[in-house]
């Protein structure tokens, strides 16, 4: 295995992954907010849920909530307690959504509860619905209604799709939002949309959906050979600042970029040897590769796409630097960013990879063949899913604590967030 850290990071306090909700255009409606304990809590389960929900509150709505669009929503998980306490009164109504949990049992004080935080003007929604009676007093109250299909498909053919049909035609008559959630594959979500369904969650968007006779442009295979190519140790920064300045808008999101506040350049920046000069080449490097992966992914889907696989990047490459000399960071950001080109681009991952001059370790992790390399990714999706027992057991492989690489991938998505973020709005 080739992640073991050197040293241990320090602790965060508190770790939210978040989830995309699509609409059926495929555009971004907002995102579920996910909580992870962190520091001694190695078994990943939330035993306190009020202090879950308290620390997404506290200190994780801001971080999850970087570069959200106007009208984007972030859905948050209530349990009973905060329900009662009324903690969805610290969140903007005009973003956060409240989620209440499916354990939840609606009696009057809960839905008095329920009735004034919707009086405040929140919206609320009803978690993991698959059809029980026992959970229907909240219906009328709720605005959205989240139907796991994926238990209500079951082992899905025509019976799981009977189920479906049965359980949306009963919530008729409430006349709420229905939301798919764990939407696994495009067939699926073409059948929620065909029910009615109007917002979709899941990891659907970033199954590969291979469009048949479908061949890479070669404007896509130059941009996926310069990607590998940034990722050498001796690429020539000459030539890529001639390609920068021969592009105007590289140059536009150069200048944006180098002169944003978090840069710290005390003197506007209006030339691109001098941005060169002042990022570096590795940050150079970074930028430009995040850059061309958002231009091979255009609108909304494809700017999640775009994210994932930024973030995967760049959580590989902060797990490989807390390894021995020998494991490359650079080789392990080439393993996250390029394992969804093939849902990205709608082309077999084969096709691509025999364009690619890439190690053969890398290729073979990228075809689903087992290795060191294809645990990385196995570990970053189990991440993705928010699947808390499978990441502690693979994080115990190579003895890795859990609070370690919590932080990383927070700080991951932190920076994914503050570089790719102003790169997808409006360019």
């Amino acid at each position: 295995m080739n992640i073991i850290p050197q040293h241990a990071a320090p602790a965060e306090n508190v770790f939210v992954a978040r989830q995309p909700i699509f609409t059926p255009e495929l555009d971004v409606w907002g995102y579920e907010l996910l909580f992870r304990a962190t520091g001694d809590a190695r078994a990943a389960q939330v035993a306190d849920a009020d202090m879950a929900t308290a620390k997404v509150i506290a200190d994780g709505f801001l971080l999850a909530s970087q570069g959200l669009r106007p009208g984007q929503r972030t859905l948050i998980n209530f349990p009973r307690s905060l329900l009662l306490d009324n903690f969805a009164f610290a969140l903007p109504a005009e973003i956060a959504v409240v989620e209440i949990l499916e354990d939840v049992t609606p009696d009057e004080a809960v839905l008095a509860a329920v009735r004034e935080t919707k009086n405040a003007g929140y919206t609320v929604a009803m978690d993991d619905f698959t059809g029980e009676a026992a959970l229907e007093p909240f219906l009328p109250l709720v605005d959205i209604i989240k139907v796991d299909v994926l238990a209500v498909l079951g082992d899905g053919g025509p019976e799981g799709a009977r189920r479906l049909r049965e359980v949306t035609r009963r919530l008729e008559r409430y006349g709420c939002r229905l939301l798919a959630e764990k939407v696994e594959d495009n067939e699926v979500f073409a059948l929620c949309r065909e029910l009615g369904f109007t917002l979709f969650q899941g990891y659907f968007f970033a199954r590969p959906e291979i469009i048949p006779g479908r061949k890479l442009a070669s404007g896509e295979l130059t941009k996926i050979q310069l990607l590998q190519e940034l990722g050498s140790a001796d690429f020539d920064v000459k030539r890529l600042a001639d390609i920068i300045q021969r592009d105007p808008s590289l140059t536009y999101r150069l200048f944006r970029y180098i002169n944003s506040a978090g840069m710290g350049v005390c003197q506007k920046v209006e030339s691109v040897p001098r941005a060169i000069a002042l990022l570096g080449q590795r940050q150079l490097a970074q930028w430009l590769r995040v850059v061309i992966m958002s231009d091979l992914a255009p609108g909304n889907k494809g700017r999640e796409v775009a994210f994932l696989s930024v973030h995967r990047g760049r959580f590989l490459e902060l797990m490989a630097e807390r390894c021995p000399a020998n494991y490359s960071p650079e080789a392990h950001f080439l393993l996250g960013l390029f394992s969804l080109l093939d849902a990205m681009l709608g082309v077999p991952m084969d096709q691509i990879l025999a364009t690619l001059p890439l190690a053969e370790e890398l290729k073979a992790a990228l075809a689903g063949k087992s290795g060191d390399y294809r645990f990385c990714i196995d570990l970053v999706r189990a991440y993705e899913r928010h699947d808390w027992p499978q990441v502690d057991s693979m994080l115990a492989i190579p003895g890795i604590p859990a609070e370690v690489a919590d932080a990383l991938y927070t700080q991951s998505m932190d920076w994914t967030q503050s570089l790719l973020g102003p790169a997808t709005q409006g360019d």
